[in-house]
């Protein structure tokens, strides 16, 4: 639409995009899931700045109202990576994360998990979105606390990979119109499709992706959505907060990929009864449990469980019991002295 001496000219065509929120929104009857394909060419036209402010947020609250099916996240992940421009000398990356809920209630241990890994020479790339949503800790604030860098870039990213094994890119530095568009719950008031499907970006095609989500139904989605997408291995969790970590207090239901075949699995908890929360969440406290300094029974089962089940899902154990014993072995002999 435009203005015109301060009125607005309505086009006398229907624009390009109207088809897909008409598709969302004919009511009980009409109205249909979109396919692979009109998933994949209306994010392109998002992406490439194609719609107009109403059909977007119109568009995003439809989706968020009947709730993504499996085709259409894997139609919004595949047209990302056409605009995507990764350099050709990025580094083997093992492990793709996605961190984009933040965690309320408790800390978030999984990053301790996922340094770990690293230490032990899995190659990590963790990509989010922080501040969207407010009393949250999320993971680009906490890395800051911990000292480890914040790429920017592809390039600033195979550094810190060449570096440590790890690197964490915002999303915003590398799909900015998605980390907008997130960002527009303050005036939506809801969250929208993007904080769903970012979750299955692999930016650099890593042979393993894990997954957090908060609500169970969402398992079944992402599992579908990455075999659609051919990522060989993958496991989706219901994650504390919507992160990428086990509660180990509870049995965890996980959706996985291996070898190019769905797989579910139930992991057994680690305690036999619940650890109380902690009245006040103290980000220090990551460090000094890493360094020896404070105890944490809950956050070192959080970390031991997260760990395990990503080892579990890569291949590097054969049974639950012997993915728990390598990763309280690496826990046991982390470098105490990096914190």
């Amino acid at each position: 639409m435009t203005q015109n001496n301060g009125q607005t000219e309505i086009p006398n065509t229907e624009h390009a995009f109207a088809q897909y929120v008409r598709l969302l929104g004919k009511g009980k009857t009409g109205s249909r899931n979109l396919s692979y394909q009109e998933s994949k060419d209306a994010m392109t036209m998002i992406l490439k700045g194609e719609v107009e402010p109403e059909q977007l947020g119109a568009f995003m609250m439809l989706m968020r109202y009947q709730e993504e099916s499996g085709e259409e996240l894997a139609g919004f992940v595949d047209a990302t990576y056409d605009v995507l421009t990764v350099p050709k000398n990025m580094p083997i990356v093992d492990l793709d994360w996605s961190s984009y809920a933040g965690k309320a209630r408790r800390l978030p241990w999984f990053i301790l998990s996922t340094l770990l890994m690293a230490e032990n020479g899995i190659s990590i790339l963790m990509h989010g979105e922080g501040d969207h949503t407010h009393g949250r800790i999320y993971t680009e604030q906490m890395l800051k606390l911990l000292n480890i860098p914040i790429a920017h870039s592809f390039e600033e990213a195979a550094s810190h990979i060449n570096a440590s094994n790890f690197a964490y890119l915002p999303l915003h530095d590398f799909l900015p119109e998605l980390a907008r568009i997130m960002n527009l719950k303050w005036i939506l008031g809801l969250r929208s499709p993007v904080n769903t499907f970012t979750r299955l970006i692999n930016p650099c095609r890593a042979t393993c992706s894990m997954q957090g989500i908060h609500h169970p139904a969402y398992r079944d989605t992402h599992q579908e959505a990455s075999l659609l997408l051919k990522q060989p291995t993958m496991a989706v969790i219901k994650g504390d907060g919507g992160e990428t970590e086990w509660n180990p207090d509870m049995s965890n239901l996980v959706r996985s990929i291996k070898k190019g075949q769905p797989i579910e699995e139930e992991w057994s908890p680690l305690f036999p009864k619940r650890h109380v929360k902690d009245s006040v969440l103290d980000p220090s406290k990551l460090a000094n449990l890493w360094n020896g300094s404070v105890d944490d029974e809950y956050g070192v089962g959080a970390i031991i469980g997260t760990t395990a089940i990503t080892l579990y899902t890569m291949d590097k154990a054969d049974s639950h019991e012997g993915a728990l014993k390598m990763a309280r072995t690496w826990w046991k002999n982390r470098d105490k002295t990096r914190f």
